[in-house]
C-alpha cells in the first residue's frame, strides 16, 4: 500500500503514556456513586453494577504474576480521530499484562458481535494503523444491543474465542450499550468484563471523570482551519457571507469551540437560544440586524457559524418534535402503511393546535424533514435539514423589509457549507494521538484489575501528557432516564454548553466586537511536529474548563 510522506511519518510518532501507566499498576477504590439523576430508577434497572465506587490507578511495588487474557473489541458509531490508538493502545497493554494475549475485533459494530464476524488483531495489523485517523481498521455500525437474544448470541461467540472482556469505543449511545451488556452477562453469571471508552466529535460525552471525549480536538482544529481560510477569502473578497453549519447535533460544542478559534461575526449557540426562548424568527432578526450594522461600516461581508442541531433548541420547533415523536411511536401500526401526503395528513391530524401552527410555519421542505425523515432511533436527522440555506434565505427576507424601512443599504450575498464528515477521519492531533492510546492502554489496565461496567478515564488534560492521571468510572455514574421512541430509557445524559461554564464566558464577554469589527483568526492546520506550544495543546474549551476549576 503506498503512503504518503506524512503517514510514514506518522507511523514512527511514539503516544506518550501517563507515568502512572508505565509500570506495574493498582486500582485504588473511592466512594460508591450514584447516576446523575433518576437515582432509583437506575440502580433498579442496573442491580448489579450501580453503585461502584470511581477507581484510579496508583504504582504498584509488588506486582503478581499475569495470565494471558484474550480481550474482543468494538467501535461503535460514527467515526472519530484517535479510535484506532485507542485499539493500539489496548493491543499493547494487554501484551504487557501476558505476551500471549489475544486482541478480536469484531467486524462493523456490535452487529459484528451478534453475528460472529471478526478478524484476530496481530502486531503487523496494529503497527499499520498506529497513529493514523478512521475506523477502518473493523469497521463501524450503529447495531444497538438491547435484546437477551443479541446478548445470548454474542456470548456464544466470546466463549468460543475464549474472550474475558469486550472493550465497546463509542459515544453516549454505544457506551449505554455497554453498560446494558455489562449488567446482563454480571446478572446470569457470565464471566465476561465490559469496558467503554468516550468516543465522539461532538463533545458532548463529558463529566468531571471524562474530561473529554475523544476525537473533539482533532474535528474542530481541522473545521477551524478551514473555518479560517474562508474568512480570509471572505476578508480578500469582501462581498460574501458565509452560513457555515458545523455537527454537533445534541450540543454546540464543535460550534463554541470553533467560534473560539476563529473569532466569526455571529456563532449560534443552541443552549443559549433555548435558554433565551427565541423563536427562529428571533434568531433570523439578530443575524439580520448585525449584517444590516455592518453594512453601515461598508463591511457586506462576514461568517456565520451554525450548530447542527439548532432547530432543535428552538423552544416552539422542540415541543413540536417531542410531539411528532409520540404521535409516530404511539400510531406505529397505522404510519407503517403511510407514506407520502397521506402519512403527513396523518400525523397533521394527530397535532395539537399549537404544535400545527408551528409546523405550518416552517418551510415546506423542513416540515417534511421533520415529519418523515428518522434514524434508527426515532430521531429526527436534523443533518439533513439545510439550516445555514434556511436562516440564509430568511435574512436575505428580512433584509428586505429593513431596506424598504430604511433600515438597510448594503447587500448581502450568501455561501453556503457544512463541515462534518471532513473532521471524523483526519489523522489525530498529538494530543488526540496521546489522549487515546492512553485510554485503550488503561482499558487494558481496568481489564487486568477485574471490574466490568467501567469506563476508561484519564484526567488532568491540560497538563503534559506524562502528568495525565488514570483509572475508570462506572458507566451507571454518567445515566438517567430520557424519552426515546415514546418510551422510557436510561442513557448516558448529555453534556450540554454550560452558560454559566468559562468557554461561553469567554466567548460572550468578545462576540459584540466581533460581530462589528474583523476580528478574524487564522488557526492553519494541525501541526505534529515542533514545539509543545503549536503541536500539542488540548482544546481551548478543555483549557477554559480549568481555569474555572
Amino acid at each position: 500500500m503506498k503512503k504518503s510522506p506524512l503517514q510514514k511519518a506518522r507511523a514512527a510518532y511514539q503516544p506518550k503514556l501517563p507515568i502512572v501507566l508505565t509500570g506495574a499498576v493498582k486500582a485504588v477504590a473511592g466512594k460508591p456513586t450514584e447516576s446523575v439523576a433518576d437515582q432509583e430508577e437506575i440502580k433498579r434497572l442496573f442491580p448489579n453494577t450501580y453503585g461502584l465506587p470511581e477507581l484510579h490507578f496508583e504504582k504498584n511495588a509488588n506486582p503478581s504474576a499475569n495470565h494471558p487474557v484474550n480481550v474482543g473489541v468494538i467501535l461503535s458509531g460514527g467515526q472519530a480521530p484517535g479510535g484506532h490508538n485507542v485499539i493500539s493502545g489496548l493491543f499493547d497493554g494487554i501484551k504487557k499484562i501476558h505476551r500471549d494475549s489475544r486482541l478480536f475485533g469484531f467486524l462493523m459494530g456490535p452487529g459484528g458481535l451478534v453475528e460472529h464476524r471478526y478478524i484476530e488483531l496481530t502486531a503487523p495489523i496494529i503497527n499499520e494503523y498506529r497513529n493514523t485517523g478512521g475506523f477502518d481498521i473493523i469497521g463501524s455500525g450503529r447495531t444497538k444491543l438491547e435484546t437477551k437474544e443479541q446478548f445470548d448470541k454474542g456470548l456464544e461467540i466470546i466463549r468460543e474465542l475464549n474472550i474475558r472482556a469486550i472493550v465497546i469505543i463509542g459515544g453516549d449511545d454505544s457506551n449505554t450499550n455497554a453498560a446494558v451488556l455489562a449488567e446482563y452477562y454480571k446478572s446470569i453469571g457470565a464471566d465476561v468484563q465490559v469496558i467503554g471508552c468516550p468516543k465522539t466529535i461532538d463533545g458532548d460525552l463529558k463529566n468531571e471523570c471524562i474530561e473529554t471525549s475523544f476525537g473533539f480536538d482533532t474535528a474542530t482544529k481541522v473545521y477551524s482551519e478551514v473555518i479560517g481560510n474562508i474568512q480570509r477569502d471572505c476578508n480578500s473578497a469582501k462581498k460574501y457571507w458565509h452560513f457555515i453549519k458545523l455537527m454537533g447535533r445534541s450540543a454546540s460544542h464543535i460550534a463554541l469551540e470553533c467560534a473560539l478559534q476563529t473569532q466569526p461575526n455571529i456563532c449560534i449557540v443552541s443552549e443559549e437560544v433555548e435558554a433565551r426562548n427565541l423563536t427562529l424568527q428571533d434568531v433570523v432578526n439578530n443575524i439580520a440586524d448585525i449584517v444590516a450594522a455592518r453594512a453601515a461600516e461598508g463591511n457586506n461581508f462576514g461568517t456565520v457559524l451554525i450548530p447542527e442541531g439548532l432547530i432543535e433548541f428552538i423552544p416552539a420547533i422542540k415541543a413540536l418534535i417531542a410531539e411528532l415523536n409520540n404521535v409516530l411511536a404511539e400510531n406505529a401500526d397505522q404510519t407503517a402503511a403511510l407514506s407520502g401526503t397521506e402519512l403527513e395528513d396523518f400525523i397533521k391530524s394527530h397535532l395539537s393546535q399549537a404544535n400545527a401552527a408551528t409546523l405550518a410555519s416552517l418551510p415546506a421542505s423542513v416540515a417534511r424533514q421533520l415529519m418523515l425523515d428518522r434514524d434508527p432511533h426515532g430521531n429526527v436527522q436534523v443533518s439533513l435539514i439545510e439550516t445555514e440555506k434556511l436562516l440564509s434565505e430568511m435574512v436575505a427576507r428580512r433584509l428586505e423589509v429593513m431596506a424598504a424601512e430604511g433600515k438597510f443599504n448594503g447587500k448581502f450575498a450568501s455561501l453556503h457549507h457544512f463541515f462534518g464528515y471532513e473532521g471524523r477521519c483526519a489523522d489525530p492531533s498529538n494530543f488526540d494521538a496521546d489522549y487515546c492510546y492512553a485510554l485503550g492502554f488503561n482499558a487494558a489496565c481496568l481489564i487486568n484489575s477485574g471490574v466490568t461496567g467501567y469506563m476508561s478515564s484519564i484526567r488532568n488534560l491540560v497538563k503534559p501528557s506524562v502528568q495525565w492521571t488514570a483509572g475508570g468510572i462506572p458507566i451507571t455514574m454518567m445515566m438517567n432516564i430520557e424519552r426515546r421512541n415514546g418510551a422510557d430509557k436510561p442513557v448516558i445524559q448529555k453534556a450540554l454548553v454550560r452558560l454559566d461554564g468559562e468557554p461561553f464566558r469567554r466567548f460572550a464577554a468578545q462576540r459584540d466586537d466581533w460581530a462589528m469589527n474583523t476580528c478574524y483568526v487564522y488557526p492553519g492546520p494541525i501541526q505534529y511536529f515542533g514545539p509543545a506550544e503549536v503541536c500539542d495543546q488540548p482544546s481551548l474549551t478543555l483549557r477554559y474548563e480549568h481555569i474555572s476549576k
